[in-house]
């Protein structure tokens, strides 16, 4: 896998973390609404876990743009 497949990889996934954090979101805000059934304890579970996998994903990100400092850093000598 090259540098900029896994950073891809990566973005992707933060963008789906982002997208599970905002449904549990809009699933929590409505808890209250009438005939909506929701488990409040799962949903901050979902968020939990959206949490560690967006880190998770920017680390590699992270990761990525790193290398690439040190590849162009290498280049120039």
């Amino acid at each position: 896998m090259t540098i900029s497949a896994a950073m891809s990889t990566s973005v992707a996934g933060m963008q789906t973390q982002s997208q599970r954090l905002n449904t549990a979101a809009n699933n929590i805000a409505n808890a209250s609404t009438p005939g909506y059934d929701v488990d409040p304890a799962g949903e901050m579970i979902d968020v939990m876990t959206a949490e560690q996998g967006f880190a998770a994903n920017a680390a590699v990100f992270e990761t990525g743009a790193d290398m690439w400092d040190l590849l162009l850093t290498i280049k120039r000598d």
